[in-house]
């Protein structure tokens, strides 16, 4: 129904924005980053649209771009997954984020959104993990998404990325590293090569 809003960004709360658009007023439910991305001196803003029909009401939710809309829009496909739960990881994780935590199957770093458990976030990573190429634009960190998810799939490499999270590292941050290594290498190699690089990121 609606595609996009523009107009003077009239209002700001902690999960939405008032867009006013020929003097109408329209409430966007939205992440933390697009509230980021608009205005706060009521200048004219953009946001990509949604709108959720329910029994009982209408909700239009708003993204600053069309990236971040087509994530929500994945995200609440998913079972368990609804608008408040996908504007959840929104607001915790970027989408590049999030596409590298399903790419990797990093279910802790899903679960750090609010009200996401363990269950949800591997059923996002099951359900996602096919998708997750299909939305991510050419030229982005993720062109490489399959030689970095396919770490967690490899004796040597897995086991590496295992001992490293025990240090403390999130499962995305320690594929990425591993995969930027020859999977040939000993696990012991493997670990120490992988810190040196993740001291740098």
């Amino acid at each position: 129904m609606f595609y996009s809003l523009t107009g003077k960004v009239i209002n700001k709360g902690t999960n939405y924005a008032v867009i006013s658009c020929g003097g109408v007023g329209f409430m966007c439910y939205t992440s933390r980053f697009t509230l980021y991305d608009l205005p706060d001196d009521k200048s004219e803003g953009t946001v990509y649209t949604h709108l959720n029909v329910r029994e009982d009401a209408l909700d239009l939710f708003g993204f600053s771009t069309e990236y971040e809309l087509e994530w929500f829009k994945m995200l609440i496909t998913v079972n368990g997954v609804g608008p408040k739960a996908a504007l959840a990881i929104l607001s915790e994780l970027t989408v590049d984020e999030i596409a590298l935590a399903i790419s990797t199957k990093d279910a802790k770093s899903i679960t750090r959104a609010s009200g996401i458990g363990p269950k949800i976030a591997q059923r996002i990573i099951l359900d996602l993990k096919d998708k997750v190429k299909s939305v991510i634009p050419d030229g982005e960190m993720f062109e490489n998404a399959d030689r970095i998810g396919a770490v967690t799939e490899m004796p040597n490499t897995s086991e590496a990325v295992a001992a490293l999270t025990m240090l403390g590292y999130s499962q995305s941050d320690a594929s990425v590293a591993v995969s930027k290594l020859d999977p040939s290498l000993d696990v012991q190699s493997l670990i120490k090569q992988a810190l040196k690089i993740l001291s740098k990121m």
